[in-house]
């Protein structure tokens, strides 16, 4: 039977722990960012869970962590217009995201398919709520969300300039782009839906 209950003992820590912060801007895809730390003494892989696959994009979807390792998250959401003119602390959003670990054996590549193949020993961290903050007012959430942003986009610029590594990396214009591995992220973004409903 799969373990559908938050842990007693969680294998990691997220900041913010409970909520995705997401600046207001109806009609545009805006970002979201959260930390992700490995806190157990084993490999733990994550994977991003979400209720609307087709208007959310996370980045990566899912990781192996070291222990002690943490990186920062990037979700991407399409802000739907409000059907009346509530400020941002108002609107409400149906949305929301679980992520999922599973400890594994020692530092391996990210796939998937991993999660269904130990159904028995996936863990539920984290239902994150999403949250709508006003971009024109300042705030220390604000502040904070933008300060992951930059630290995400700046870690993956040191990524894209590293030497190619194995799989089907083509280089364009001084930019490594993996069109395979974003073909395979779309795809498996439709998937993330999957098996969320049964704990929300």
């Amino acid at each position: 039977m799969a373990k559908s209950l938050l842990p007693t003992t969680r294998r990691l820590r997220l900041d913010p722990p409970n909520k995705l912060y997401f600046p207001y801007e109806p009609g545009k895809q805006v970002r979201s960012a959260i930390e992700i730390k490995n806190v157990s003494k084993s490999h733990v892989a994550f994977k991003f869970q979400t209720t609307a696959p087709k208007s959310c994009y996370m980045r990566p979807p899912g990781e192996v962590l070291a222990p002690g390792e943490s990186l920062i998250a990037t979700v991407f959401k399409f802000v739907e217009p409000p059907e009346n003119d509530e400020k941002p602390e108002h609107q409400k959003s149906r949305v929301k995201f679980k992520i999922v670990s599973l400890k594994v054996n020692g530092q391996m590549e990210y796939i998937p398919e991993m999660f269904d193949e130990q159904k028995d020993q996936v863990s539920v961290e984290q239902i994150l709520r999403v949250v709508f903050l006003d971009p024109e007012q300042p705030s220390e959430f604000m502040e904070k969300l933008s300060r992951q942003l930059a630290e995400a986009d700046a870690a993956l610029e040191s990524r894209k300039k590293l030497p190619e590594a194995t799989g089907p990396r083509v280089a364009a214009e001084g930019l490594v782009i993996d069109e395979w591995k974003e073909r395979r992220e779309r795809y498996l973004a439709q998937q993330q839906v999957e098996g969320i409903g049964s704990v929300l």
